[in-house]
């Protein structure tokens, strides 16, 4: 962390370039909310208008279903890649309505076993693991997540996986918070990120694949 000389003089010290990226995902995800909800909402004035076109055509249920999916990839990267206090907690309901959201768009089967409430920055790890559980079974899967003694796992099954050493890599322990391991692409940025966030929470992870499905467990 470097630091910066204010007007005054004096040191002031930078965030985190981690901490600055959460808050420009935050800030984004903020700011596109509004004009979504914004056609969303147009679009059920258009259906309520008792106009048969074009409100019911396909051209319409096009746009309405993407405005759906836009809101919900939101609501699920304000969590996983936004801001997070360390004191704030969420709801397990409103964790399984994000889970619920991620399934939508993708071929995995989610299950959520879990109750009370859990922090935010679980929730965040939670949500970053099964993206990356999406990545390695891009065909489609089962995957339980499920809270016990020892913390959270996320167990899954899949008549086939796709290797990718260079991105597991960064859920073994030996490499937590540790580099220099390959640089993942955006797409799987996630891989980082959920080792990252578990060594500053100072969370053993482990992560784990064949051909027949993949865990991971923090």
């Amino acid at each position: 962390m470097t630091a910066v000389t204010m007007p005054n003089g004096r040191p002031q010290p930078a965030r985190d370039e981690a901490e600055l990226a959460s808050l420009v995902a935050a800030r984004l995800c903020h700011d596109l909310v509004s004009p979504l909800g914004a056609i969303g909402n147009g679009v059920e004035l258009i259906e309520m208008g008792g106009q048969p076109t074009p409100a019911q055509s396909p051209e319409m249920q096009l746009i309405a279903d993407s405005v759906a999916s836009a809101r919900a990839h939101i609501r699920v990267f304000r969590v996983a890649f936004g801001a997070t206090a360390p004191d704030q907690r969420m709801s397990v309901a409103d964790l399984a309505a994000l889970v619920r959201d991620m399934g939508q768009d993708s071929r995995l089967h989610l299950q959520l076993d879990a109750t009370g409430d859990l922090p935010r920055t679980e929730a965040r790890m939670i949500l970053l693991a099964v993206m990356c559980l999406d990545t390695a079974l891009p065909w489609g899967g089962r995957v339980l997540i499920c809270r016990g003694a020892q913390g959270w796992r996320l167990v899954a099954e899949a008549d086939r996986t796709r290797p990718a050493p260079d991105l597991w890599a960064w859920l073994t322990p030996q490499c937590q918070g540790v580099g220099p391991l390959e640089e993942p692409q955006p797409s799987a940025v996630q891989f980082a990120l959920l080792n990252a966030h578990a060594a500053a929470a100072r969370r053993p992870l482990a992560g784990e694949m064949d051909e027949n499905g993949a865990e991971i467990s923090f």
